[in-house]
Formats: C-alpha cells, structure tokens, sequence
C-alpha cells in the first residue's frame, strides 16, 4: 500500500487540527471537567502541550520527507497516549464522566482512539522515509 504524498501532507495537518480540537473540548481551557479527572495527563498544561504537539505536526506537514526521526517521534509521542488512555478507560468510569460534562465524555471517549489512528499513521509515514532512506 503505498500513500501519496498530498494525503500524507493531509494527514500531517488532519492530525494537528485533531490536536488543536483541544480548545473546543476544554472550551479554552476552563472546562474543570476534563483536568478533574485526569489531573496528571489532561491538566491545563497537559492540554495545552497537546496543542503545541498539533502544531509541531502541521508545521512539518509539507517538509515530512526531510524530518523522518521527527515523525518516529511522534508515533512514539502517540504510542504513549493511546497507551495511557487504555490505562484510563480500563480504570475509571466514563459514565461519571458524561453525568459532569458532555463535552469531557466525549473527550475522553475519543482521545485515544484519535491516538491510536494517527500512531498508525505516523509509524507508517516513518517506515516509508525509512525505506526510501535506504533505496535512495
């Protein structure tokens, strides 16, 4: 399966607005809810870490080809969230979640998945520099 270029770029950029969706869930950061219960990971800072990440994705979205251990990076980077989230589902209760903020269970039911999906993404786009490193 090869990707093309352009939707890889897509991707890159799909993949920081993801990131960036933190300002909408956290409505700005005030939204108590999420931090609460995850004080370590998803405090304020921690949300607001997760933006710069998305923007350290959109800023090599065009320039991907020429940063390949970057994009190992964040796969790792992803790798670690997705982890962490099955941590969390396996170990608290989303519907408390939900019954104290909507916008928090939907947070915290998709994040991960998120995750998971653009790990995928990132790992692949690194394997296909690596190969082309090699070849070329």
């Amino acid at each position: 399966m090869s990707i093309k270029s352009t939707a890889i770029t897509k991707g890159f950029i799909i993949s920081g607005l993801m990131n960036a969706s933190v300002l909408i869930f956290s409505r700005l950061f005030t939204n108590a809810t999420i931090p609460e219960f995850d004080p370590t990971v998803m405090s304020n800072f921690g949300l607001l870490m997760i933006l710069i990440w998305g923007l350290a994705y959109i800023s090599v979205a065009k320039k991907y080809h020429e940063v390949r251990w970057l994009v190992g990076i964040f796969a790792i980077e992803k790798l670690i969230y997705g982890l962490v989230w099955i941590n969390w589902m396996l170990n608290n209760d989303i519907a408390a979640v939900y019954e104290k903020d909507l916008m928090a269970g939907v947070f915290y039911s998709i994040y991960g998945i998120n995750d998971w999906v653009f790990f995928i993404f990132f790992i692949l786009v690194f394997i296909r520099l690596s190969k082309s490193k090699k070849n070329g």
